[in-house]
């Protein structure tokens, strides 16, 4: 039976410095660690526990998915760890500075052009002025947007979008990059191929991903590990380490075994908990 956890602030703690240089010998292992974190929502004596007892760490460069049925708290624990709120219980620790988010929606500025809504994070970095345009070129190659930088957003197709977007999240050189469903809005031919494109990104970056999901294919698809979470609230129930070789595709037939074993997991979890 879930119990309800009162907040204990002496307790609660996030650790989210904005910039941090370690040596060799003082490095941390994971680019993110939660530490028994639960969340609750609501005025005291009605407190509803969303996320309870959530212990995670993801390592320097992994790419680790967080999977589970809508309304688990998925979305509530990325934005613990991007520090958009804080837990109840628990502690987040974010050794190696901010994380940046990529959400849903492009969240792209209408009245800039594809390469200005890059430049606009390079400035909040502290980019000097004349070295954002040839860095924002720099990040839509990478992407493989080469040639589109002045571009407005009405002229790019929702994949294009997307790919700006991602563009935009690593120009903060943030360490670690968080993904809300950034591709749950494309069709299913456009959300293939940025699958591939991510993938490619993440080997040629080197940056640490924690992407949430609902969609267990694309879990398979991308992941180094999957963290399953129950329905509300959300626990971690099973993890899996995914040894596919990439580059992978949903019609991959160890990727389509994979998926199924861990659909009728979430299936065991949605049904033990009265979810349809």
């Amino acid at each position: 039976m879930a119990v309800t956890l009162k907040s204990d602030k002496s307790k609660t703690k996030t650790d989210k410095t904005d910039s941090t240089t370690f040596d060799e010998a003082t490095r941390p292992p994971y680019a993110v660690r939660l530490d028994h974190v639960s969340k609750s929502f609501g005025r005291p004596g009605a407190q509803q526990l969303v996320l309870d007892n959530i212990s995670l760490d993801v390592a320097p460069g992994e790419f680790v998915t967080l999977l589970g049925a809508s309304g688990c708290g998925k979305s509530t624990l990325l934005n613990l760890v991007a520090g958009l709120d804080s837990p109840s219980a628990g502690s987040i620790s974010v050794p190696y500075g901010r994380p940046s988010l990529m959400f849903q929606e492009h969240a792209l500025f209408p009245w800039l052009t594809a390469g200005q809504n890059i430049e606009l994070a390079l400035r909040l970095r502290g980019v000097p002025k004349n070295q954002r345009r040839g860095e924002a070129e720099r990040l839509l190659d990478l992407v493989r947007l080469g040639g589109a930088y002045a571009k407005r957003v009405h002229e790019l197709s929702g994949g294009m979008r997307q790919r700006v977007a991602l563009a935009r999240a690593l120009a903060q050189a943030s360490e670690l990059l968080l993904m809300d469903e950034p591709f749950a809005a494309l069709d299913a031919i456009t959300r293939d191929v940025m699958h591939e494109e991510l993938s490619r990104i993440w080997s040629e970056t080197g940056v640490s991903v924690l992407f949430v999901t609902h969609n267990v294919r694309e879990a398979v698809v991308l992941a180094e590990r999957i963290v399953l979470l129950s329905s509300r609230p959300g626990r971690v129930v099973e993890e899996w380490v995914v040894h596919i070789k990439q580059p992978r595709r949903v019609e991959d037939a160890d990727v389509s075994a994979l998926s199924v074993e861990i659909t009728e997991r979430l299936r065991e979890e949605i049904r033990r908990h009265g979810k349809h």
